[in-house]
């Protein structure tokens, strides 16, 4: 369910993407390029519990590439990078104060 309002939140507030970072987002979903974000917050949460703060989709040397930004219950900051096409995690960094 936290995925869910995550998702609408992504698709209504404006500050986060413009409508033509929504629609390449969902032209890539729908010829199969990348995995639906459901999906790809779940491997986040696999990784780092905590709740997703910031998201981004960029198309980077020719694959979509997921950056997230993430705070754990104990309020540390991360950084991921996700493979947009396999869920695979590129990097996870922790961001120091």
């Amino acid at each position: 369910m936290k995925h869910f309002a995550l998702i609408l939140i992504l698709l209504t507030v404006p500050a986060w993407a413009d409508d033509d970072d929504q629609d390449r987002a969902r032209r890539a979903l729908e010829a199969g390029e990348i995995l639906p974000l459901a999906d790809i917050l779940e491997v986040a949460q696999a990784a780092r519990s905590g709740r997703v703060i910031e998201l981004d989709l960029e198309r980077d040397d020719g694959r979509w590439i997921y950056d997230l930004e993430l705070i754990t219950p104990g309020g540390y900051l991360y950084e991921m990078e996700i493979d947009g096409a396999t869920g695979t995690i590129l990097e996870i960094e922790r961001e120091d104060d």
